[in-house]
């Protein structure tokens, strides 16, 4: 795959880049914890807003 197509993730491989279950990333979508954009019936997310929101995290020191 190209890098353009690598930077938008399913819930399936976000929950593999995260290391959390899948329930956990749909209930931190549901809460509007975690950026997200919803394409159709199916969630997507961009790898390098998730990095960021990451970081914001750890510079917080919060998991929100």
């Amino acid at each position: 795959m190209d890098e353009k197509t690598d930077s938008v993730m399913t819930i399936e491989e976000l929950s593999a880049y995260l290391k959390v279950p899948k329930s956990t990333l749909y209930k931190l979508v549901r809460e509007g914890n975690i950026p997200s954009q919803k394409v159709g019936r199916h969630w997507r997310f961009r790898k390098e807003t998730i990095d960021r929101w990451l970081d914001k995290t750890l510079v917080n020191g919060s998991d929100r």
